[in-house]
């Protein structure tokens, strides 16, 4: 069974062509399972992992309300932001500079075909990331995501998560506000949550964080998390 994790950096990298991609790797995992049904010699399913940084972009999940995107097209255009519909799960969020965006494609038949476990180990690697500088993260039950302070008033997101799944092949993934330009998240309604807000990890440690740093520690617990080795 193949564990391993093809790993590239996308750097920075319009939304749109980051879904292509991402649908092209997607597609590649499916067809191999469906041609390995009929096959005397099945083809070993491949994973891969996609870090990357969008330009400024709201995004909708496929069930989400539209009404959450607070700006209209002339605010957006003005603030060059784009809006994408997606058919991931969950409601309306930013992605832009300064924030870590992680798209795992995977064949959870490699690791436990549990769509519900699986967001739990994304959540997971977040939160032992955020350990390691002192930011203690929390589960907020029937919200998915990471969240800091999460029975109090100051309840707020610092890691937004959505996936969309298909014959247990997983694509989108995790936004992690590093050193993120909050204000941007006044134009919409955050997954739809009212009532809590948003964070970084600049925020709340009160400096930059080195991104590259971050990202090396979100791989070394993600490895951890889904005992596994990137390639």
């Amino acid at each position: 069974m193949n564990t391993s994790i093809s790993l590239k950096d996308l750097g920075i990298l319009g939304y749109e062509k980051t879904l292509n991609i991402q649908l092209e790797h997607f597609e590649l995992i499916k067809n191999t399972k469906l041609a390995n049904r009929n096959s005397e010699q099945p083809q070993a399913t491949p994973n891969f992992f996609f870090f990357v940084t969008h330009p400024h972009v709201y995004t909708m999940g496929k069930n989400g309300n539209i009404s959450n995107i607070l700006y209209d097209q002339a605010a957006l255009e003005s603030r060059h932001i784009e809006f994408f519909q997606t058919n991931r799960g969950g409601d309306s969020t930013y992605h832009g500079p300064g924030q870590i965006v992680g798209y795992p494609i995977l064949d959870l038949d490699h690791f436990s075909a549990d769509i519900h476990l699986y967001m739990r180990n994304l959540e997971e690697v977040i939160i032992r990331t955020l350990a390691e500088y002192g930011i203690t993260g929390h589960r907020s039950e029937g919200e998915t995501g990471v969240w800091l302070d999460i029975h109090t008033t100051q309840a707020r997101k610092i890691c937004a998560m959505g996936v969309h799944t298909s014959r247990w092949v997983t694509m989108h993934g995790f936004a992690l506000n590093v050193n993120t330009d909050l204000s941007y998240f006044e134009g919409i309604i955050p997954c739809g949550i009212k009532d809590k807000g948003v964070t970084s990890m600049a925020k709340e440690l009160e400096k930059n964080v080195d991104e590259t740093e971050v990202k090396n520690c979100i791989l070394k617990h993600f490895a951890q998390v889904f005992d596994t080795c990137f390639i």
